[in-house]
């Protein structure tokens, strides 16, 4: 059976493609969330890695959970008792929002088609969306007489806004690469052939800057969404205290003073 989740690595840039395009890259079983969460892992653990994109194969980001296993008792819908479904979101499509949110290192969806239901708020759990003109968006649990079982209604909100988030939720309907570009969901759209090649040109450039402030960068970005100012700035300060002994401080000041491109170690 192939492997759910291609891992490409160029430089320091990893690209993970969902790779089910037969299926619309939907998540059909416990498996298939395991695979991405070893991969974004994989990644994430690779210290020669400083960002992470992530894409679908075929015509669609992804469709989501994949409808026809709902009832099949795959981990991905119904189960034999509402505690063994709770059991599923759990430990499987729930793990992936678990584990990007913790992901140190930013992460891009290259968002290249339809991303659907969970494929949506998959796109949300990443820190930089971009999209292609056929890339289309849909929070359509609704429509199955479902809600967000993947912390959707958590993410959701906190990239677009509480009214079109609501509005996205409560109808179902899909919104186009346009509409999710006035909204804020994507931050660039992106010709369909250009599309992969645009992603890796912005994780190249923020893959220039030393590893250990990126990743306290977006600590502090991820954190910021729930803590206060004064608690923000006293973590800000420590982070900061902790930067100014790097190595790549260091060499960051040092090739400025010398008028030359830095040199960083990334530790």
């Amino acid at each position: 059976m192939p492997e759910f989740v291609h891992y490409h690595q160029r430089e320091r840039v990893v690209t993970l493609t969902l790779d089910a395009p037969d299926s619309l890259n939907a998540f059909g079983s416990q498996e298939d969330c395991d695979a991405l969460v070893a991969a974004a892992l994989r990644a994430a653990a690779d210290p020669q890695v400083s960002v992470i994109i992530l894409t679908g194969a075929g015509k669609a980001f992804s469709a989501g959970g994949n409808v026809k296993n709902m009832l099949a008792g795959n981990r991905i819908g119904r189960a034999e008792t509402p505690l063994a479904t709770r059991d599923h979101y759990r430990k499987a499509i729930q793990s992936i929002p678990r584990t990007l949110w913790e992901i140190e290192k930013p992460i891009i969806a290259a968002v290249n088609g339809a991303a659907v239901g969970a494929g949506c708020d998959l796109t949300t759990a990443c820190d930089i969306r971009i999209a292609s003109p056929q890339a289309k968006f849909a929070s359509s649990f609704v429509k199955l007489g479902l809600i967000s079982g993947d912390g959707g209604c958590w993410l959701l909100p906190r990239v677009v806004g509480f009214s079109k988030a609501a509005e996205m939720a409560f109808t179902g309907d899909a919104i186009d690469a346009e509409q999710a570009l006035q909204c804020g969901l994507v931050s660039a759209i992106v010709p369909a052939d250009q599309l992969l090649e645009h992603a890796y040109n912005l994780a190249a450039r923020i893959a220039a800057n030393p590893l250990p402030a990126l990743r306290l960068s977006k600590r502090l970005l991820r954190e910021s969404q729930h803590m206060r100012l004064p608690d923000m700035l006293e973590i800000s300060a420590a982070y900061q205290a902790l930067l100014h002994e790097s190595d790549d401080h260091r060499e960051a000041v040092t090739a400025f003073i010398e008028k030359r491109p830095p040199v960083f170690s990334h530790k």
